[in-house]
């Protein structure tokens, strides 16, 4: 008989898949305002377990978003790309409501709101 023991990650370890995460939705923009949805607040929470499994929790800019379908498709996909990453569940929640409060300050110079 053959005992498998998984390599468990440490702390360290799953922090910088968590970075490598945010860099990859980083990338990703709201169709309608040319700034990334994790600077727009759009992003709520990212838990990485040990088994590098992805929970990815977020919001729209409104329950009729017009990406409402899509968006979350689309972070899904490229969170997968990371190469630790085994599986992605993205949520959307829209409690708390997205508000403009909850964009980051380059966001809001970039639509000139500072």
């Amino acid at each position: 008989m053959r005992l498998t023991i998984s390599h468990m990650k440490t702390e360290e370890e799953l922090q910088k898949i968590g970075e490598e995460i945010v860099e990859v939705i980083c990338e990703i923009y709201d169709p309608e305002i040319p700034v990334n949805i994790y600077a727009l607040g759009l992003i709520y929470d990212i838990e990485v377990s040990e088994e590098c499994d992805v929970n990815i929790t977020m919001t729209l800019t409104s329950p009729n978003c017009p990406v409402a379908e899509t968006l979350p498709v689309e972070v899904e996909e490229k969170v997968k790309v990371v190469p630790a990453v085994k599986k992605v569940k993205v949520e959307i929640v829209f409690d708390p409501a997205w508000t403009k409060d909850m964009m980051s300050e380059e966001a809001k110079l970039e639509l000139g709101m500072l």
